[in-house]
């Protein structure tokens, strides 16, 4: 798709933005024939954005790549975000910092640091990452403290919204779906369904955005991971992508218009909450682990295949119908949930 009133293309503009290489580009497509005929559904392809690479590769890689583009753009010398303690994006903040020679501040929701150092956390500490510790609700209002303490020390802090999940870090999904596109195309395959978990935004914004423009015709569905319908919720999740959508295409000068009715979103895989490990995440993770041996965490990954599983069991999926399933990459966190995974 051409950028509006020239003769760029999407692509061409999203190489304008301040970006910096970290990630391990394209990722591949694999087929998953024994983990299909186990659950004797539909053709299912994975797309491996566990292998971007960095710290040992999850989806926040891409967005991390314009974010601290702009961050360095910017002459910070430091960057602030904020996640769980087992947070997949802070630990590749932790990483793109190291990489790139910026000082990491994170910013966890829990009111201690009486967390165990395992999983992500250890390694954010393996990273030379400073942490700050306040209740989950006070995330955003600590980060800009920690911001006011850094420059009055004389610093120059990027911070950065939990999950990257702004505009600045959805261009590396909106760019993700012109990869996919240009993938499946490669492979002569048409794509019927595209499934991913869905948190703090910024992956479906990008592909929601990113499939109108570059012309994927399949259905977008993100399995939520802690949202609740907007209808449940003081924080409307859907009208915070649609206006994030709308402040993307703007950066990018296109006239794209995605209604919250556009946007496809299940909501059914909470189960008991955040970071909880259940029956339906259980099973997922050992599925794919025996099937294929290809692993994923039970926090993002475990819980949207689980949605997958769902829909093909309830014919939502029918059997000639083809699924691309985005791995977004969090299976280092497995070895936080050890008694809850082997329970």
């Amino acid at each position: 798709m051409q950028h509006a009133g020239t003769a760029k293309t999407v692509q061409e503009i999203l190489q304008e933005f301040p970006r910096v290489e970290l990630a391990s580009l394209p990722t591949p497509i694999e087929e998953l024939k024994r983990f299909s005929a186990a659950l004797g559904g539909p053709r299912i392809f994975i797309k491996r954005d566990d292998l971007t690479g960095l710290a040992g590769g999850v989806n926040k890689t891409r967005k991390l790549e314009f974010l601290v583009g702009d961050a360095l753009s910017k002459n910070a010398d430091c960057l602030i975000t904020a996640g769980a303690v087992q947070s997949n994006h802070c630990l590749q903040t932790a990483a793109a910092a190291a990489k790139v020679g910026l000082e990491c501040h994170l910013v966890f929701g829990a009111p201690t640091s009486s967390a165990p150092s395992t999983g992500n956390y250890y390694l954010d500490q393996l990273l030379g990452a400073k942490f700050h510790w306040t209740e989950k609700r006070l995330r955003n209002q600590k980060m800009q403290e920690v911001a006011d303490e850094l420059r009055a020390q004389g610093r120059s802090p990027y911070v950065i919204p939990v999950g990257g999940s702004n505009y600045i870090g959805a261009l590396g999904y909106v760019n993700a779906m012109f990869e996919i596109k240009e993938e499946i195309e490669a492979m002569k395959l048409r794509v019927d369904h595209l499934y991913f978990g869905t948190s703090s935004g910024g992956t479906q914004i990008g592909l929601a955005l990113g499939s109108r423009l570059c012309g994927f015709d399949g259905s977008v569905t993100g399995v939520s991971i802690d949202h609740v319908p907007d209808d449940k919720s003081e924080f409307k999740y859907k009208s915070f992508l649609v206006d994030t959508i709308a402040v993307t295409a703007g950066a990018l000068g296109v006239e794209e218009k995605i209604e919250a009715s556009d946007l496809i979103i299940d909501y059914d895989y909470l189960g008991a909450g955040y970071g909880v490990v259940g029956d339906v995440e259980r099973e997922a993770v050992r599925l794919l682990a025996t099937t294929e041996g290809i692993l994923i965490g039970p926090v993002y990954t475990g819980r949207a295949l689980a949605g997958v599983i769902g829909h093909i069991r309830q014919g939502r999926i029918r059997k000639d119908e083809t699924v691309l399933f985005l791995h977004t990459g969090d299976d280092i966190a497995l070895h936080a949930y050890v008694d809850e995974l082997l329970s």
